[in-house]
């Protein structure tokens, strides 16, 4: 039998992806560097255990996790993302998305997943501590590159206060399975299912947090009609049967929190990682943070951010 290997497009991250050809049958190999072998763990592990209570992830087929290599099942070449831009009706595929993270919130939350007999994977909470570990990329890498290190100390303490205040006000609590990276370009279509990949990262958090990662998706745009639509959805088909002013506030609050660090992540991938490729993202993640903060809730933290970055540098892809 004849094999072949080649190379795909890899992420964000510090894998590689190559699919392998044996006959008529293909897999997908992910190679990482040896330090951060625990990471293919995690991805098998989670997968599994997402399978298990029927969530569409891919199977692990072999493994040397030690030697920083996995072989997985192929679902394709084709993420959400490329069918989203084909369609002129893009809703019925959010309304596929929000079912799957509708169950994804049914499942009982568990802090530890089994990867041997004697050996589990402690997942982490989306606490405090974490949420500002995230924002504080914005603060640590995008605020000094663009504004220069002197200024940005005026507003640091500003922003990061705000912010903890605005942390304070998330409602729901941290009970349930969170993809937390769950956008249009991590979400395949496989027959008549969706899969869904890259669920390494997956956390007990808010149950907003997916739907804000889905529907405030930096990577395209789509009219604010949809959003809202698809967010009726949610608040439709979610059994969490809580007042709708609550849901749209943690929604604002996560979508802000997330796409700051998104902001944070694309300035360090081009300035430590030599990947320019994600900067061209950058205004309308500003657009994005810009509207959420229409809610009133923010009254103070636009006042400050808006004042620090200003619209022309908001816009600004090149560094």
């Amino acid at each position: 039998m004849q094999y072949k290997l080649k190379k795909i497009r890899s992420d964000a991250s510090f894998r590689e992806f190559f699919r392998l050809e044996k006959g008529n049958k293909t897999s997908i190999i992910i190679t990482a560097r040896k330090e951060r072998f625990k990471n293919l763990i995690a991805y098998s592990a989670i997968n599994k255990f997402l399978r298990d209570k029927g969530i569409h992830a891919p199977k692990t087929i072999s493994q040397h996790f030690s030697n920083g290599i996995m072989e997985i099942e192929d679902f394709g070449n084709n993420t959400l993302l490329h069918f989203i831009r084909q369609s002129k009706n893009i809703f019925p595929l959010y309304k596929k998305s929000i079912d799957v993270i509708v169950k994804l919130q049914k499942i009982k939350p568990i802090n530890k997943i089994k990867i041997k007999s004697n050996q589990n994977l402690k997942l982490n909470t989306y606490n405090l501590r974490n949420l500002h570990k995230e924002s504080d990329l914005f603060l640590n890498w995008y605020l000094p590159g663009i504004i220069g290190k002197t200024k940005s100390k005026k507003f640091k303490k500003k922003i990061k206060t705000e912010l903890n205040k605005l942390y304070k006000k998330i409602y729901f609590k941290n009970e349930f399975i969170v993809h937390r990276d769950f956008h249009v370009s991590n979400i395949m279509p496989v027959k008549s299912k969706l899969g869904i990949i890259d669920t390494q990262d997956a956390i007990l958090g808010n149950p907003m947090y997916d739907v804000a990662s889905l529907i405030d998706d930096v990577r395209i745009q789509i009219p604010l009609s949809v959003k809202n639509k698809i967010f009726q959805y949610y608040f439709k088909k979610s059994y969490l049967k809580k007042n709708i002013h609550f849901l749209k506030n943690d929604f604002d609050i996560l979508s802000i929190q997330r796409n700051l660090k998104i902001l944070g992540i694309f300035y360090r991938l081009n300035k430590r990682d030599k990947k320019p490729q994600y900067l061209k993202y950058l205004p309308y993640t500003w657009k994005l943070i810009e509207l959420r903060m229409k809610n009133k809730i923010f009254k103070n933290l636009e006042r400050i951010l808006l004042g620090a970055v200003n619209k022309k540098l908001r816009k600004k892809t090149k560094f």
